[in-house]
C-alpha cells in the first residue's frame, strides 16, 4: 500500500482556504440548503484523486488566480520580506494639583457611579500632543523625519513614500498616526504610545514628547500663579495710590485753613466760650451789686467795660464756630470728607494687601505638575506588524471576494441562458 507524503503546514492551510471558497460558491450557485450543499460535498469528495483533481481545477482558472492566488503571494511576499518592524514604546503619566475644589459629600455620593472625564491640565497636555507644536518642538533637528525616513523604513512605510508628500502638513498628518494619547476615566492615568520603525527612536520621541508635556502644565501653572499675583499687585498699587491721594488732599486742607482738626478746634472753643460766660455771668453780678448798693462807686465804669469786652469775644467765637463758611462748622464738612475718604482708602489697601498675601498663599498651594507613572519604554521586540495573522486575513479577504465575484458571473451566464 503506497501513502501519500503528508502536507506540510502551508499545504494544509491552503487545502482547507481552496475548500472553504469552492463551499461558498458551491452554495451559493445551488441555491439551496446549506446542510444539503454540505452533503453533496461530502458525497462529492469520497476520493483523494477527485479532491486533487478539483483542486488543479482551481488554480487553472484565471479568476482564482487573480483574485486569490496572485493577492495571497502579493501578501505572503510583504509580510514576509517587505514590512517593516514596528516597535512601541509607551509612557504613562498624570497631572496632579496640591489644590483641589472642594467637594460636598452628597456630590462626591452622586459622581461616584459616573466615570468622569480628564481634568483640565489632562485635557491641555492630550491637545499638545497631537498638535502642531508638540511635533516641530519635537521635530526640531530633524529627528522625527529621520526616524521616519527612507533610512529607518520601506517604500510603502515610510513618510514621503508611496503616494505621499513631504511637507509639513503631510508630516503632521502621517506623525498623528504614529503617536496616539489616551486617559484612563478612572484613574485619570494618561498613557502616550509611540510607534517607530527603530526602539531608540520610538523611546526618544516618546521621551521628548513627555519632557514637552512637562513643560506645558508648568508654564500653564506659572502663568496662573502669575496672573492671580498680577492681578492682587495691581489691586494694591492702585489702593496705594488712593490713599496717597486722599491723604495729600487732606494736609493740603489742613495747611489752607490753618486747622488740624475741625472737631476738636470747636471743642476748644466751645470750652472758651464757656469760661467767658461764666466770666461775663460773675462781671454782670458784680455790676448789678454795685449799682444797688454803691451807685458812685469807682469800678461801676471799669465792670461794664468788661462786661462789653466779653460780650463781643463771646460773639466773636459763636461766630467763629458756626457762622458763615469760613467758619469751624464750614469748614468740618469738607474736613469729614476728606478724613472719610483717607480713612477708606486706608482701609482698602489694608485689605489689597492681605488679600496679596492670600493670592501669593494660594499660588504656591496651586501648583499643577506632571508625575511621570511609567517612563518612555525601550522596547527589545516587535509588536507589529502581525505577520500571520496578516497573511492569514489576506487569503481570507481574496477568497471572499473570490466567492462573490463567481457568485456574479455564474448569476450573469445564467441570465444570458
Amino acid at each position: 500500500m503506497v501513502r501519500s507524503p503528508p502536507l506540510d503546514p502551508w499545504a494544509k492551510l491552503w487545502q482547507s482556504a481552496t475548500t472553504t471558497g469552492w463551499t461558498v460558491t458551491k452554495i451559493v450557485n445551488s441555491g439551496s440548503n446549506p446542510l444539503s450543499a454540505s452533503s453533496d460535498l461530502e458525497s462529492q469528495d469520497d476520493g483523494a484523486e477527485a479532491s486533487s483533481r478539483r483542486h488543479r481545477g482551481l488554480l487553472r482558472q484565471p479568476l482564482f488566480l487573480a483574485l486569490v492566488v496572485l493577492p495571497t503571494l502579493l501578501g505572503v511576499l510583504y509580510f514576509g520580506l517587505f514590512a517593516n518592524d514596528v516597535y512601541i514604546s509607551e509612557s504613562r503619566f498624570v497631572v496632579r494639583t496640591q489644590s483641589r475644589m472642594q467637594v460636598s459629600p452628597l456630590g462626591a455620593l452622586l459622581s461616584s457611579g459616573s466615570l468622569s472625564g480628564p481634568g483640565e491640565e489632562t485635557s491641555a497636555v492630550i491637545e499638545y500632543v497631537e498638535s502642531r507644536d508638540a511635533l516641530a518642538a519635537t521635530d526640531r533637528d530633524g529627528m522625527v523625519r529621520k526616524a521616519f525616513g527612507e533610512e529607518r523604513a520601506n517604500w510603502f512605510s515610510r513618510f514621503g513614500g508611496l503616494f505621499g508628500g513631504t511637507s509639513r502638513e503631510h508630516l503632521f498628518r502621517y506623525f498623528g498616526r504614529k503617536v496616539t494619547i489616551e486617559t484612563d476615566p478612572v484613574t485619570q492615568v494618561a498613557t502616550l504610545t509611540v510607534r517607530a520603525f527603530d526602539p531608540q527612536d520610538a523611546r526618544t520621541i516618546n521621551l521628548r514628547l513627555l519632557e514637552q508635556s512637562e513643560s506645558l502644565v508648568n508654564q500653564m501653572s506659572e502663568r496662573a500663579r502669575g496672573d492671580a499675583i498680577a492681578v492682587a499687585q495691581k489691586e494694591v498699587d492702585e489702593s496705594k495710590d488712593r490713599a496717597r491721594q486722599a491723604a495729600i488732599a487732606l494736609a493740603a486742607f489742613r495747611q489752607r485753613s490753618g486747622i488740624v482738626d475741625p472737631k476738636e478746634e470747636a471743642e476748644v472753643r466751645l470750652q472758651m466760650i464757656s469760661k467767658l460766660q461764666d466770666e461775663l455771668i460773675a462781671t454782670r453780678t458784680q455790676l448789678q451789686q454795685m449799682r444797688t448798693y454803691t451807685p458812685r462807686a469807682s469800678q461801676i465804669p471799669y465792670l461794664r467795660t468788661r462786661q462789653a469786652s466779653l460780650e463781643q469775644e463771646i460773639a466773636d467765637q459763636t461766630r467763629r464756630i458756626t457762622g458763615g463758611d469760613k467758619s469751624l462748622s464750614g469748614a468740618a464738612v469738607r474736613y469729614q470728607e476728606l478724613f472719610l475718604d483717607s480713612q477708606m482708602a486706608e482701609k482698602q489697601l489694608a485689605a489689597t494687601v492681605v488679600s496679596l498675601e492670600e493670592a501669593r498663599a494660594d499660588a504656591r498651594r496651586k501648583r499643577a505638575y506632571v508625575e511621570r507613572v511609567a517612563a518612555p519604554s525601550l522596547p527589545d521586540y516587535a509588536m507589529e506588524p502581525l505577520r500571520i495573522r496578516g497573511m492569514i486575513a489576506v487569503l481570507l479577504v481574496s477568497l471572499l471576494v473570490w466567492g462573490i465575484v463567481s457568485t456574479l458571473l455564474v448569476g450573469v451566464r445564467e441570465h444570458r441562458d
